[in-house]
């Protein structure tokens, strides 16, 4: 295979993944992995890619890029709601109880689920007692706010237009003043030697609070944010119960996710 070739094979994988491993790569072309790193540094001048430690991530795959939350709605719904499929599985439907859901397109599509299930349980007393929902996001406490049998607590604070969700230290300090039975975290990046990240710092606070009140840290994050970092880190991998995601994660990931003693469910 003639090199030039080769190199178009490489950035469609990376276009395809997100990010390729230089071991992965040379196993895959038989080549050495000193010919992986010329490939790279090829496509890197080009523009293709953008090298990282230990392999190459899409040239447009940088740590203060953040999308909006409405164009996040759109992107990956299947896997998505999957995943929120699977989280709703951790909520007991016929139990009180506490959840906190962090702002994010997954956990949205979770409330969403966890909304028509709440409405089409039967009524019961009327001293019945309710689930409790904690939340700094906008969308998902107006998707709760009138569901029976949900009690819905919204954290104040300021709110960004880009995530629609509440930041800042009045929304830590309400988040350290709770202990919710289960936290369920949205993320931009899981790494294995970075852990969980997200471009802004405001945000990374208040997850880092969430992560650090709840009983119980449940991740969901589809294949897309695994193997990513963003500029701040939130939470390592040792404070995470459970990942929930669409595909297996890489080698290297898996060994750490292992190691930290994290549940992996991939749905």
């Amino acid at each position: 295979m003639f090199a030039e070739e080769r190199q178009q094979k490489i950035a469609e994988l990376v276009a395809g993944s997100g990010r390729v491993t230089v071991n992965l790569l040379a196993e895959r072309f038989s080549i050495t992995t000193e010919t992986v790193r010329r490939d790279l540094a090829t496509l890197e001048t080009a523009g293709t890619v953008r090298r990282v430690h230990g392999g190459a991530v899409a040239a447009d795959r940088f740590s203060t890029i953040e999308e909006s939350i409405t164009d996040r709605t759109v992107q990956r719904p299947g896997q998505k709601m999957r995943i929120a499929d699977a989280a709703l599985a951790l909520i007991p439907p016929a139990k009180s109880g506490s959840i906190l859901l962090d702002g994010g397109s997954t956990t949205e599509a979770l409330a969403d689920l966890l909304s028509r299930r709440t409405a089409a349980a039967p009524s019961g007393s009327v001293a019945a007692p309710e689930l409790v929902v904690i939340t700094n996001a906008v969308p998902i406490a107006a998707r709760l706010a009138s569901t029976p049998g949900i009690a819905l607590q919204l954290l104040g604070g300021r709110v960004r237009g880009l995530t629609q969700a509440a930041v800042g230290q009045a929304t830590v300090d309400a988040a350290h003043r709770m202990r919710p039975d289960i936290a369920f975290i949205g993320t931009n990046g899981i790494h294995a030697d970075f852990g969980l990240s997200t471009p802004d710092p405001e945000e990374a606070a208040v997850k880092a609070a969430f992560v650090h009140s709840a009983r119980r840290i449940v991740v969901l994050a589809d294949s897309s944010k695994l193997d990513a970092e963003t500029l701040v880190q939130f939470a390592s991998l040792k404070d995470l119960d459970t990942l929930i995601t669409d595909s297996e994660p890489s080698a290297e990931l898996t060994a750490a996710l292992t190691e930290a003693g994290v549940d992996v469910v991939i749905v």
